[in-house]
């Protein structure tokens, strides 16, 4: 651990050779091991040299094929795709446990839509929490909310949806399997629940820190201003969607605290923490990041990407080189006045809408996207969705099921799932149909989005 600390608070302070050659040292070393211990990795890289330290010679892999050779990808014999199906993710109660006692599991569907399990090992788990809490100093100085702290206490709220091994939910959980005293100052919020469930649950539990997709956060912006919610936390993090600098204010009025952003994914939890100007910094250190073309060529700084290319150099596990993570970036052409030597990006990365359904009552119910997907993405035999809303009480979905799943027993489990949900939140009145067209990219950006509003 102190290794990990040294090395990562030193790479702030090297210059951008120093990074460069220490990026190259990782690299080398995880593609030597996972030519050894990966059998899909042994094959994809035949021919290449004995050594490798340039990304550029690596040809990109992305989710699809990564998980059709899941037994091949990941590094310990042990560690099955049918073992975690059978022995692990069912089970609810081992959310942000190790799995064998040694690896913890994320699961997602991504911007793509396709499903996927990543496994973090020790050095990866530990890599993840040293680089974002040191990192994250750069933010706000946490000496500034000590005397507050000290009044009113460490409560954290983070809103997730619950029901799987998620990332943030996975995070939250093993922190608070640490200590009794953690578990009751540390909770995951559900956004499956109905907006005033969700309320009533914050305004009793006061959150001194409070974090969630950006979506969730403008919502909780909204029912502030209304006067429902009523809680003054001292710092709020967002993750996992695009945030305008218009939602950015918006809750940053509302809920009377700085909003601090990161940027990352299950495959690459740290990619970027954002420093005190507002600028996201990529950890690159640890983590490669690649803004490329259509034919995955290298675009220069200060042009925005078709994707990017990612890679986790501390993960042996489930290595993850040259991943296609979906995400349109622009890496910064000038270094950040902050003083940090690592590069600043800005992400297009994912975006999905609120969505608002006017009632006949005149009722307008707002239903978070991360919900709803959730919703539609754990319904057995569900590949790919896409989820919009049509018309003031109409939803409409674009469903791929699953290869062999019976597409009529399908959209019928997704159906009466939605109705539920939907019932939950007052809404019962909105109408769940079924497109003609299968889920598709905008032709336009390339981009794969999941929910919005026409």
């Amino acid at each position: 651990m102190l290794k990990v600390v040294w090395g990562t608070w030193r790479a702030e302070r090297v210059g951008d050779a120093a990074i460069h050659r220490l990026q190259q040292e990782r690299l080398g070393r995880l593609v030597r091991h996972a030519r050894t211990a990966s059998p899909y990795y042994r094959r994809l890289y035949q021919g290449l040299p004995p050594r490798v330290s340039d990304p550029l010679l690596l040809p990109p892999v992305g989710k699809r094929d990564l998980m059709a050779h899941f037994d091949e990808w990941v590094t310990d014999p042990d560690v099955t795709l049918a073992g975690l199906e059978r022995d692990f993710l069912p089970d609810l109660s081992l959310v942000g446990s190790p799995y064998l006692g040694r690896y913890h599991v994320f699961t997602t569907s991504g911007t793509t839509g396709e499903p996927a399990i990543l496994l973090h090992d020790r050095e990866s788990w530990r890599v993840m929490h040293v680089v974002s809490r040191l990192r994250a100093r750069r933010s706000i100085a946490m000496r500034n909310l000590v005397p507050q702290l000290r009044r009113r206490g460490i409560r954290s709220a983070v809103l997730f949806a619950t029901g799987g091994h998620y990332g943030g939910v996975v995070l939250t959980e093993s922190t608070r399997r640490r200590s009794a005293f953690l578990a009751r100052r540390v909770r995951v919020f559900s956004v499956l629940r109905p907006v005033a469930e969700l309320v009533e649950e914050l305004n009793g539990f006061q959150p001194t820190f409070i974090g969630g997709y950006p979506s969730a956060l403008a919502l909780l912006a909204a029912e502030q201003r209304a006067g429902r919610l009523w809680i003054s936390p001292l710092r709020a993090t967002s993750t996992g969607e695009t945030m305008t600098a218009t939602t950015r204010r918006a809750i940053e009025t509302a809920l009377g605290c700085p909003v601090i952003e990161g940027y990352g994914a299950s495959e690459v939890p740290a990619l970027a923490v954002q420093c005190a100007l507002g600028s996201l910094h990529v950890n690159t250190d640890w983590y490669l990041l690649e803004p490329v073309d259509e034919r995955y060529q290298p675009v220069p700084a200060g042009t925005l990407s078709h994707t990017v290319l990612v890679t986790n150099l501390a993960n042996r596990v489930q290595p993850v080189i040259r991943y296609d993570l979906g995400d349109r970036v622009e890496l910064a052409a000038t270094r950040c006045p902050c003083g940090s030597a690592l590069p600043t990006v800005k992400v297009e990365g994912r975006t999905n809408d609120v969505l608002a359904f006017e009632l006949p009552d005149g009722r307008v119910v707002r239903v978070l996207p991360l919900a709803l997907g959730t919703v539609i993405e754990e319904t057995p035999g569900v590949r790919r969705f896409q989820a919009i809303r049509t018309a003031p009480t109409t939803l409409t979905i674009r469903l791929e099921p699953t290869p062999g799943a019976d597409p009529a027993t399908v959209w019928s489990a997704v159906t009466e799932r939605l109705e539920g949900f939907l019932a939950s939140h007052g809404a019962a009145a909105v109408c769940v149909e079924r497109a003609t067209e299968p889920p598709f990219a905008d032709p336009r950006s390339g981009k794969f989005r999941q929910v919005w509003s026409v």
